[in-house]
This record gives C-alpha cells, sequence and structure tokens, in this order.
C-alpha cells in the first residue's frame, strides 16, 4: 500500500487532521469503513465513481460520483478497494469539517453525498485539475481549494469544551450540558450540528478508537504460537467501558465483528479505521 499524508498548514490545521492519497490495488475486494466521529471527503482519480455497500450484502450498492463526503458514521459501511488504484482524501477533525460545507453536520449523519451537490461546478473543475497533476502537486492544489471553501464560522464555545474534555475520555452528557450553560436539549442540539452526531455517540465512538489504538499496542507473541494475545478485559477497562461485554457490543456495532476477528482483519496493509471485508 502506497500511502502518503500531509498534515495542512494554518488556518487549515485547526480544522482537517490530515490530507491523504492512496494507491494500491489490494488482493481483496472490499474493505469495511467504520466509524470515527468525524467527516471524510474523498476523491476518486481513476473512475468518476465511489460505491458504497452494504457490509452485509455486497449486492447492496449506492453509487456516487467521483468526489463524496462521507458524514459521521455510527455503523459500518464497505467500499470498493478497486478505487484504491488512486485516490485523494480529507480526514476532518471532529466538528472540523463544519466550516466548510455550509449545512449542519447532522443532515450528512449516517450518509454519503456527492461533492458537487454541496460545492457546485468548483467540485467537478476540482477533481479535474487533481487527476491532471502528479501526486506531489495535488496536496496543495486540495490546500488551496479548501482554503477558498473555509467560512469564517465560529465554532459554538460549547461544543469546543465537549470535545475538548471527551478527548481524554468519557464524561456524562448531564454533566457536560451543566458546563455549557445550555439546556440538556439545546447542548445536544448544536453538538450534532457542528459534530455530525449526539455527544454520547460520540463519546462511544471515540472510546472504541480508544480500544483499537490500545489492542494494536499491547499484542504480544505467544511464546507457543506466535500469535498475538491479548488481555481484553484489561483493555476494556483502560479504554473506559464498565465490562467486557460492553466493549464486545461495542465491536460488533460499530464494526460487526468480535475484538479478536477484527484485529485479525485489520492487517499492516489496510489504511487505519478500515478492516478487510
Amino acid at each position: 500500500m502506497l500511502y502518503r499524508t500531509r498534515i495542512p498548514a494554518a488556518p487549515l490545521a485547526a480544522h482537517i487532521d490530515r490530507l491523504w492519497q492512496l494507491s494500491d490495488l489490494p488482493a481483496h475486494p472490499h474493505e469495511r469503513v467504520v466509524p470515527s466521529g468525524t467527516l471524510e471527503l474523498v476523491i476518486n482519480l481513476v473512475e468518476d465513481e465511489i460505491r458504497i455497500y452494504d457490509p452485509t450484502d455486497s449486492a447492496r450498492i449506492r453509487r456516487y460520483s467521483g468526489g463524496v463526503v462521507s458524514g459521521a458514521f455510527s455503523r459500518p459501511f464497505g467500499i470498493d478497494t478497486r478505487e484504491h488504484a488512486s485516490v485523494l482524501g480529507v480526514h476532518f477533525k471532529p466538528g472540523g469539517a463544519f466550516p466548510f460545507l455550509g449545512l449542519p453536520l447532522n443532515e450528512l449523519a449516517d450518509a454519503h453525498a456527492d461533492l458537487e451537490t454541496l460545492w457546485g461546478a468548483p467540485a467537478r473543475g476540482l477533481r479535474d485539475r487533481l487527476c491532471e497533476a502528479g501526486p506531489v502537486e495535488r496536496f496543495s492544489i486540495l490546500e488551496d481549494a479548501l482554503r477558498h471553501r473555509l467560512r469564517p464560522v465560529q465554532r459554538h464555545p460549547a461544543v469546543s469544551m465537549a470535545l475538548e474534555q471527551l478527548a481524554h475520555g468519557a464524561v456524562p452528557v448531564s454533566d457536560l450540558a451543566k458546563q455549557s450553560g445550555l439546556s440538556h436539549r439545546r447542548f445536544i442540539e448544536v453538538f450534532r450540528a457542528e459534530v455530525g452526531m449526539t455527544p454520547k455517540r460520540f463519546s462511544r465512538v471515540r472510546r472504541f478508537e480508544r480500544v483499537i489504538n490500545l489492542a494494536r499496542k499491547s499484542g504480544t507473541p505467544d511464546p507457543s504460537s506466535g500469535t498475538p494475545q491479548r488481555r481484553w478485559p484489561q483493555l476494556a477497562l483502560a479504554a473506559g467501558y464498565f465490562d467486557q461485554s460492553h466493549m464486545i457490543a461495542d465491536f460488533v456495532g460499530f464494526s460487526g465483528f468480535t475484538p479478536g476477528e477484527f484485529i485479525s482483519r485489520s492487517t499492516p496493509g489496510v489504511k487505519d479505521g478500515h478492516v478487510v471485508g
């Protein structure tokens, strides 16, 4: 897998985690994308199409143009790895896509949208320029387009406060609402509009990410088999789960796999946030 990334310069860096390019044709035909609590912009530079699959039934396909925005998902979806031949993307920070899209992000929850629907004709011109450019130049072209789309939207202080606290672990939504000075209902509305999901669901997704990262770091080979052995109950508690059963429920709900299956499908040749299948 040829995978390049770039952290954009200011002011984009406040909203975007990374720009990325992927070039490969893996042996497996499909990958499953799991929730990350944020949005992704993806542009296919080979085919003018992006196909999204039902993870439990690959015959159910939704087709989009060669540029799409993936909303904040709370369930997995499948992609076609043939599109990996040349694809470019933007991984936004939580809430970071809000100033670029011009609509409340909850309108894209668990959904994809053609970039041209959101940005109009300039989205088509952007893809054309990216297709004609070389790998290094593409990052600069994409950064220029993003700077042009960036709007001076001030993030609500309640959302900034909540994201900061949730980055360090789970916090009861009632406590966040009290600290925000908003009513419980209004706090959730503001958070959903700027992040794309409720604070409770966002907290669960980030906890799921924490346990994945811990599991990848903790595997040590069993002397008899050479297979990494993980202490899932301890990992569950370290990530903030009440017990292992709650962790397993999140793995199945967010990826469709048990913890062991998920890790075994997260091979070195698969992009972060993706698993084979």
